[in-house]
């Protein structure tokens, strides 16, 4: 799978490419090979979960900024939880089959678009700090010790 190294490529793809998801995992091949699963309630899920990458009609922002909030938002359990060295940012679009336990999509008929680079997260970083006001900024230190 192709590496996506540009932030407004991934842009575009969620403009143009709707609906967009992004998932944290092994890539889509461990995910066909390790299907999800429910831990809590020991169910398997009809599909991986995902986040919507595609703005919402609502959001009334630049969809740069809806795009960055959207890849942040899953970086500090990753990089907290000590788990995160095998899951990597990735986009993919499909179908709805469901929704998870935190009414997260769940996706079917999965079609992978790409890896997301490094630097693409680090420009989405840079992006969040300017652009919100957050009392959870998943991409400040400070608050990791705090």
């Amino acid at each position: 799978m192709e590496i996506i190294t540009r932030f407004d490529e991934v842009v575009e793809l969620a403009r143009m490419r709707a609906p967009v998801y992004v998932r944290y995992s092994a890539g889509p091949a461990h995910d066909a090979e390790a299907p999800s699963h429910d831990v809590e309630a020991d169910v398997a899920l009809p599909g991986p979960p995902a986040a919507t990458l595609t703005p919402e009609p609502w959001w009334t922002r630049p969809d740069e900024d809806w795009v960055a909030r959207r890849l942040c938002t899953y970086l500090d359990p990753l990089e907290q939880d000590g788990n995160g060295a095998d899951r990597r940012p990735w986009l993919l679009t499909g179908v709805v089959v469901g929704y998870g336990p935190e009414h997260e999509p769940l996706i079917g008929a999965v079609e992978p678009l790409g890896w997301v680079g490094p630097e693409v997260l680090e420009t989405a970083k840079e992006l969040y700090r300017s652009q919100f006001h957050s009392l959870g900024d998943p991409t400040d230190p400070k608050q990791k010790s705090a």
